[in-house]
């Protein structure tokens, strides 16, 4: 993929609709953007006309009670959790690509940020793919559900809201919710699964910290304080309001606070 602005280069990645041409153009992307080849204009104003994001027409997507769950202890079942983690990390380098186009007006390094998410959540994805396919199946074979694109799209009016809302609520479930899978995974037997489980659990810790971070800029710069315009937000967007366990240690060394943390105990 040859390009020359960067948030021109996300959109085109972005509306790419195969999964494997899209971690490829995301890789070129990320590779031109290292090299100095490939720089941001933040203060391009971008519109698109494709369909966003693009993505194949499998996996069919339902409602999140209409995907159904199998026993981890079985091929199927392992197979069915490992197809719905590549889900949630197609959807992932799609989100981080539109946080680079969607948004004018941010420094240079937001941009450079969200694509380094980009590249790493296509790594992600390409690992359990690979897994995927060592188990007999391929992306697309299962059903799945739109819930982590449904508020990358609400969340497009407002780039604080898309800070609070996605990387710092959604994607910092995955840290709560990572350990567990990676314990089932390793007692049914799958030590390749767990193992990218640990990769995964490694980047998202960054992703959430650049999503933490990014906030409290745009939180200082409207003059906000973090947790109530946090609240305030949430309310407005009727986010899904976190349940525990928590993952404390992973969420501090994302960048919350203790006082983020005690708001988010209750």
């Amino acid at each position: 993929m040859t390009a020359h602005e960067l948030r021109t280069g996300a959109l085109h990645c972005l509306i790419e609709p195969d999964p494997l041409a899209k971690v490829v153009a995301v890789y070129a992307l990320a590779d031109a953007s290292q090299q100095g080849v490939c720089v941001p204009d933040p203060l391009a104003e971008m519109t698109s006309s494709a369909e966003i994001p693009g993505r194949p027409q499998r996996p069919e997507l339902v409602p999140p009670l209409q995907v159904g769950r199998r026993a981890m202890n079985t091929p199927e079942g392992r197979a069915m959790l490992i197809h719905a983690l590549a889900h949630i990390e197609f959807n992932a380098i799609n989100l981080a690509l539109d946080a680079i186009w969607r948004f004018a007006g941010m420094p240079p390094a937001y941009y450079t940020d969200w694509l380094q998410v980009a590249r790493e959540e296509a790594y992600h994805f390409s690992l359990l793919e690979a897994h995927l396919q060592r188990l007999g199946h391929g992306y697309g074979d299962y059903l799945a559900h739109d819930s982590l694109w449904e508020m990358v799209a609400k969340t497009s009016d407002d780039v604080l809201a898309r800070m609070a809302l996605v990387p710092r609520t959604l994607e910092a479930r995955g840290l709560d919710a990572n350990p567990p899978l990676r314990a089932k995974l390793a007692q049914a037997g799958d030590k390749e699964a767990a193992a990218i489980l640990d990769i995964i659990l490694r980047d998202e810790i960054g992703h959430v910290e650049i999503g933490n971070r990014w906030y409290g800029y745009l939180c200082r710069q409207r003059g906000l304080e973090l947790i109530p315009a946090y609240a305030d937000l949430a309310r407005r967007y009727n986010a899904p309001t976190p349940r525990g366990p928590f993952n404390l240690e992973a969420r501090r060394q994302a960048g919350f606070t203790e006082a983020e943390l005690q708001a988010l105990l209750g």
